[in-house]
């Protein structure tokens, strides 16, 4: 008898085939290997095709007084047609219910100060900036100020949005997501998603005034006007061919903090930013653009208006496209075609047929800052320019998903709630807080007949101050402002922080629409707005500056839209033509700086140095004039201009990042550019920066820290093409939470011509929002296109639908083409 072999088992094993018990074990093994394969996704899969809008079929709606169809074409873009206005918007609700509720839920809860209760406490400093406004309060009482018919039509929106939300299958994904339920809508939260954009559009006036305090108590009075000039060469105005502000000499003493010595930390060369930030080298990108042609000058004899707003850019994206047909009871449609802003029932941006109109920030001066003075015996009590007053405390609390709620003091003032920065007390008196700074009159825009009674609309309505530029169906064109502004005067334009003691220097009351600024029917034919200073006149003083933009991006527009007059087809412009400008990727701003390094880089900066020879080699042979991604010298030039503002300013950043993280001289100042230039050509001694013999040497030192910048990864300069920074990096939120879904949830990351300074702006998480080019009564000839679709679920076919067409410029159709669905409610 032998032994067992150490490597068989002595019990004998039946094969599964002869043994019913182990045949079982396996099956039920291979059961659950199936399920875990393919019943978990087949469930989630499930699960999120469960939180897809309803597309076609038939849904009886109380409250409503008769039908409304809701038919999308094959880019998902809706066509909501009803024979009450009401109706129509409650539609509307439904839809965007369906389709973009969590990005609703995210701006109302971003400006409510309400995000940790949401995501968690991670968002807890972005709630105690925002909450300092309270504007959940101001938003309910500014529904008190609705009339009538405009509550009854928010109530009908109000009710379609639940209504949509609560007839999903499933939640939307991000409540899974997050363990959550989605809150119900309210009215007041319509009033909220506004006050979201006045953090978008206005946020940026206090830093901007706060920096500009600081240069004020570190400089001079003579070094302040040249380190912030009030215009430039680069300003195109509207009302005439140039400003023509006194020049400011370059003082014969420099302020401390340019000619100070620097760490050496402080001399590292600026790096690249994170994919997720906005450094300063791309903030100036984040505004808009729109511009007009007269009928005289259009090819359908009406006005011709393009639109394009710079914001970040997101999926989902934050306009949705649609067109309202609101059927008369004479059988005529009014329709209104263009973009809308969920959470809202209306139409932001497009043309209703008889006028078309378009939006940029106004960058006026709609925020002061005055420093208070405290009473050491009464918290409450402080010292604004008219006396002392008892300020009322307010007591926040703010919740914080899994997490302990936290209270926040706020204390109001009668300019405005106190906020403290630098160990100093503030009141911020910012036109966002005015009783009526969010209202309906915009929904009133379907109904202008022409440009006078648009514009009169815009002045009237109730959001963040724009340049407003529309045209009419009988060839006249105008700009004026849209939004409330302050009654500023010459004694009011304060654009540095005010003192407690000083006279009542700030506005008090708000100027009535007959008061505002506008031109209208220029002799030219042609407007533009991008941003920058609107006018020369004393019409500007009154406006102030609230940061405008350097203007090299408007003066392209401008001569973009002159060019066009000895254009094809007799100096009458088509849509097409109007369009392309917003394409307009030539760098002429740029090319001044790529000038100057080119001259820098003579014989004697080369003669051993290879890297300055290669980085010279570059920008002469991969210069093709225009932010194109493929172009190395566009990218090197550009790097350069940000190293030399590095050079000059970087020891002042460093000190206003002490006040304020993030606050740099860009924040005081867009031309800053302007004033680096004019040291370089006039080499002032006494504002040589610290630690050069010379200027040349600062010129060098910028190209040096250029060079180390773009290589130092390791990578070779030749590269460093535009295309490899300026790749976009279009996603959801949650995109970077859920490694698995990323692909599903973003963009292709596509490199992306365009830059800031020049029409065509683009950088890697934003740009241009949406593209329009309209002529009021030719819809049907329109263009319109943008980054992101319809839905903003992943799984739709709409959640990108015509973003291929947009990354490529290519025009699509204004409005909404041929039904492949179609929704019907019923009473």
């Amino acid at each position: 008898m032998t032994e067992a072999s150490p490597t068989r088992s002595a019990v004998p094993i039946d094969s599964p085939s002869k043994n019913p018990a182990i045949r079982r074990w396996f099956l039920r093994v291979a059961i659950a290997l199936a399920v875990l394969l393919f019943g978990v996704p087949l469930s989630l899969w499930l699960y999120l095709r469960g939180s897809l809008a309803t597309l076609d079929g038939t849904i009886h709606a109380k409250g409503l007084s008769g039908p409304v169809h809701v038919s999308r074409d094959a880019l998902g873009i809706p066509t909501i047609r009803g024979r009450d206005r009401a109706d129509i918007a409650y539609a509307t609700g439904y839809v965007h219910g369906q389709e973009r509720f969590f990005q609703m839920d995210l701006l109302r809860r971003v400006a409510g100060g309400e995000l940790a209760a949401l995501v968690g406490p991670a968002a807890l400093r972005v709630d105690r900036e925002h909450r300092l406004h309270r504007f959940r309060a101001r938003a309910r009482d500014g529904l008190s100020l609705l009339t009538a018919p405009e509550r009854a039509l928010l109530d009908r929106y109000v009710a379609g949005v639940n209504e949509g939300l609560a007839a999903l299958s499933t939640h939307p994904f991000e409540y899974a997501v997050l363990r959550t339920s989605p809150q119900p809508w309210r009215a007041e939260d319509t009033v909220l998603v506004a006050f979201a954009m006045y953090f978008d559009l206005q946020g940026h006036q206090a830093p901007h005034e706060l920096a500009r305090g600081y240069l004020q108590e570190h400089s001079t009075a003579e070094q302040l006007a040249f380190l912030l000039p009030t215009s430039s060469t680069w300003d195109a105005p509207l009302d005439a061919a140039a400003v023509s502000d006194p020049v400011a000499a370059i003082p014969a003493t420099a302020p401390s903090w340019l000619t100070a010595p620097r760490t050496a930390h402080s001399q590292q060369a600026r790096r690249e930013p994170e994919p997720d930030a906005i450094p300063h080298e791309l903030r100036r990108g984040i505004g808009s653009n729109n511009w007009a042609l007269s009928g005289s000058r259009s090819s359908t004899g009406s006005a011709l208006v393009a639109n394009d707003m710079h914001l970040g850019i997101r999926l989902p994206h934050i306009w949705f496209r649609a067109a309202l047909e609101l059927v008369k009871d004479d059988g005529s449609v009014r329709r209104t075609s263009g973009v809308m802003l969920p959470g809202t029932p209306i139409v932001v941006v497009g043309s209703n047929g008889k006028v078309a109109w378009g939006f940029t920030n106004s960058y006026g001066d709609y925020v002061d800052l005055i420093e208070l003075e405290r009473d050491p015996n009464d918290p409450l009590r402080v010292r604004t320019p008219a006396g002392w007053e008892t300020a009322k405390s307010h007591a926040e609390t703010l919740e914080a998903k899994g997490s302990a709620s936290e209270l926040l003091t706020v204390l109001e003032t009668s300019l405005g709630p106190v906020w403290t920065v630098g160990g100093r007390a503030y009141a911020l008196h910012w036109i966002a807080h005015e009783r009526g700074a969010v209202n309906l009159e915009l929904l009133k825009m379907e109904e202008a007949a022409d440009l006078l009674a648009a514009q009169a609309v815009g002045q009237r309505t109730g959001m963040p101050a724009q340049n407003m530029v529309a045209g009419d169906a009988q060839g006249h064109i105008g700009w004026t402002i849209s939004g409330p502004l302050p009654n500023r005067t010459a004694q009011h334009a304060a654009t540095f922080p005010l003192r407690s003691t000083d006279a009542a220097l700030t506005w008090t009351s708000l100027r009535m629409p007959a008061d505002y600024p506008r031109v209208n029917d220029p002799s030219s034919g042609q407007l533009w707005t991008a941003n920058a200073r609107q006018l020369a006149g004393p019409a500007h003083s009154s406006l102030g500056d609230g940061g405008a933009d350097l203007g090299a991006r408007g003066q392209q527009i401008r001569d973009d839209l002159t060019a066009l007059a000895s254009g094809p087809g007799g100096g009458k412009a088509n849509e097409l033509a109007v369009y392309q400008i917003g394409l307009d990727d030539r760098a002429l701003f740029v090319s001044t700086f790529r000038d100057r390094a080119l001259r820098t880089l003579d014989a004697a900066a080369l003669q051993d140095q290879p890297q300055r020879t290669e980085f010279r080699r570059l920008l002469e042979s991969s210069w093709d004039g225009r932010a194109s991604p493929s172009s190395i010298g566009y990218r090197l030039a550009r790097t350069y201009l940000y190293a030399l503002y590095e050079q000059f300013f970087g020891g002042l950043n460093e000190q206003l990042s002490r006040l304020l993280p993030g606050l740099d001289f860009d924040a005081a100042s867009s031309r800053w550019p302007v004033v680096i230039a004019r040291v370089l050509d006039e080499r002032p001694a006494a504002w040589l920066p610290a630690g050069h013999k010379d200027y040349r040497a600062v010129e060098l030192a910028a190209i040096d820290a250029a060079i180390a910048q773009l290589t130092a990864s390791g990578a070779a300069l030749s590269t460093a093409t535009w295309g490899a920074f300026n790749t976009a990096r279009i996603a959801h939120p949650f995109a970077s939470q859920i490694p698995f879904a990323k692909q599903l949830l973003s963009a292709p990351a596509d490199p992306q011509a365009g830059d800031e300074n020049m029409p065509h702006v683009a950088y890697p998480t934003g740009g241009q929002s949406e593209r329009m080019a309209v002529s009021p009564g030719h819809e049907e000839q329109g263009i319109l296109n943008m980054p992101g679709g319809a839905s903003g679920h992943p799984l739709s076919p709409y959640f990108l639908a015509g973003h291929a067409a947009w990354v490529k410029g290519e025009p699509t159709p204004f409005l909404p083409g041929a039904a492949k669905h179609t929704l019907q409610f019923q009473p």
